[in-house]
């Protein structure tokens, strides 16, 4: 595993690593490699550490008689960053971090897996925060992010991708899907768009007029 990344460029996608289940060294290797920025949430600090990774911001409540200077002498120079809010969870406060800093774009790993309540509420925040972050969710299965209007991309033929309505979403027409749609309506917990695939090799085209919609590009 790579103990350092080479890119300074804060246009570049900042790497956020939450607290659920571990991705692969491969995954998580290349997305150092183009990473400006790495923040560990505190919960996860030790885990990195032993995967030999630097880190630029250690970012949590540090409740649990948590020391950062711990770290601090261990991963020199280190900004820590101490967020005592307890409305928010800690990668809600690395999302707030970056938008303070002008950063418009976050990958975000180890943020599924693990306990399910922790797993929604970030994949979702996938939308609260899209107005002003560009978040992209990853692990070993999947690849998650949040459609435009209108959202155009070359895949092959059978790649699993499912439709994650978030509340409603209206008027999504779909080119290029096995199970295509027009001029449709999904709702969360009633009708979702879980299992697609693309039809054939080709682009596919997905529309929608109301609502957000992710999109999980699926690795099974």
């Amino acid at each position: 595993m790579s103990s350092h990344h080479i890119v300074r460029d804060d246009q570049e996608p900042a790497l956020i690593i939450a607290n659920g289940a571990e991705c692969s060294k491969e995954l998580m290797g290349q997305l150092l490699e183009w990473s400006p920025l790495v923040i560990v949430l505190d919960s996860a600090i030790q885990r990195v550490i032993d995967l030999d990774i630097k880190v630029d911001v250690l970012l949590g409540d540090f409740d649990r008689d948590f020391d950062p200077e711990y770290y601090r002498n261990l991963q020199y120079p280190l900004e820590v960053v101490h967020t005592p809010n307890q409305d928010k969870t800690d990668l809600e406060k690395a999302f707030d971090y970056l938008i303070d800093r002008g950063i418009p774009a976050a990958n975000v790993i180890w943020a599924t897996g693990r306990r399910a309540d922790h797993t929604i509420t970030n994949i979702t925040n996938i939308v609260r925060f899209s107005d002003k972050l560009k978040i992209v969710m990853l692990d070993n299965y999947s690849k998650i992010f949040q459609l435009p209007k209108k959202f155009e991309k070359w895949y092959t033929a059978t790649t699993p991708l499912s439709l994650i309505p978030i509340g409603t979403v209206e008027g999504i027409t779909t080119k290029n899907l096995k199970y295509s749609l027009n001029d449709e309506s999904l709702t969360i917990g009633y009708r979702t768009g879980s299992s697609n695939e693309a039809d054939k090799d080709g682009i596919v085209t997905i529309e929608h007029r109301d609502g957000d919609l992710l999109l999980m590009e699926c690795f099974d």
